[in-house]
């Protein structure tokens, strides 16, 4: 199974066994094969991609606003190396197209923080609800929809953190929001949805059931994501998270509390196998 990252790299090895790219110049861009330090704070994984399908995202708790921006900017140089002689034709011509995705993400970015790498960064942006800021603009287009539904309004900021980062990893993005356990009719009425999602990824607080009631509807792999919403028996998410393990129904899997972005990404690889399984 190849993934466009792959193809690529492929192609730039055929280009130099076929004499269209000069050694020096593929050497250039692969030279970083295994990973490039940044400062003597972060080891950056250039070729996640190429293993997994998605580029190494930051994670920024625990970051300062230097080592993000940084980070990103070091990737983003990756991304889009610059020739080293204009002359050189060959690097030239790979440089424009790059091994690489060009986008670089990094979530958990408050406002505050954001406002700190914001001068750091040229044409960086900003998704204040998902806090995930971001360089570049995704270029991959995959196949498949995620469907995103949350409990309550509370619990939108981890479901955009998934939103945005499906959406920027290329997949189409259904949401459908405010669909609780409390006022079960509001998600009968959407049964439809269900039955015509792909993949589904259910976000709740509380006590977490909504995932259990979608997942006896669907006929699809259900990702639950609890979120530390709730009061203090919630125990900051432990509560739903159990509920969710405990699940009677099948087919729901599990993410770590506020992990919006980890179901996102387990999404995205099972829409990736679903459709690779597809094609002939």
């Amino acid at each position: 199974m190849t993934n466009p990252m792959q193809e690529q790299l492929i192609k730039l090895l055929q280009q130099v066994a076929d004499g269209v790219v000069l050694p020096t110049a593929a050497a250039e861009n692969l030279k970083h094969l295994a990973f490039e330090a940044v400062g003597d704070f972060a080891k950056i994984d250039h070729q996640r991609t190429l293993r997994t399908g998605f580029p190494e995202v930051v994670f920024g708790i625990g970051k300062t606003p230097e080592q993000i921006a940084a980070i990103m900017q070091a990737m983003q140089t990756r991304h889009h190396p610059e020739p080293h002689h204009t002359d050189d034709i060959a690097l030239t011509n790979f440089a424009a197209t790059p091994l690489l995705a060009p986008l670089v993400m990094a979530t958990k970015i408050t406002a505050a923080t954001y406002a700190q790498i914001q001068p750091l960064l040229r044409e960086v942006r900003y998704f204040p609800l998902a806090q995930i800021c971001c360089v570049g603009t995704p270029t991959l287009q995959h196949q498949g929809t995620v469907t995103i539904i949350t409990a309550g309004t509370a619990d939108l900021p981890i479901a955009e953190e998934a939103a945005v980062t499906a959406e920027l990893c290329g997949f189409k993005v259904q949401r459908l929001w405010d669909v609780g356990v409390a006022g079960i009719q509001r998600l009968l009425s959407q049964r439809h949805v269900i039955a015509q999602a792909e993949v589904i990824i259910v976000v709740a607080g509380m006590e977490g059931a909504l995932a259990s009631i979608v997942g006896g509807l669907a006929d699809c792999p259900v990702i639950a994501v609890p979120t530390s919403v709730g009061y203090g028996a919630s125990f900051q998410g432990l509560a739903p998270l159990l509920t969710m393990l405990n699940s009677c129904a099948a087919g729901v899997g599990v993410v770590n509390i506020d992990n919006g972005f980890g179901a996102a990404m387990l999404a995205g690889q099972i829409l990736r196998l679903a459709y690779h399984r597809r094609s002939p």
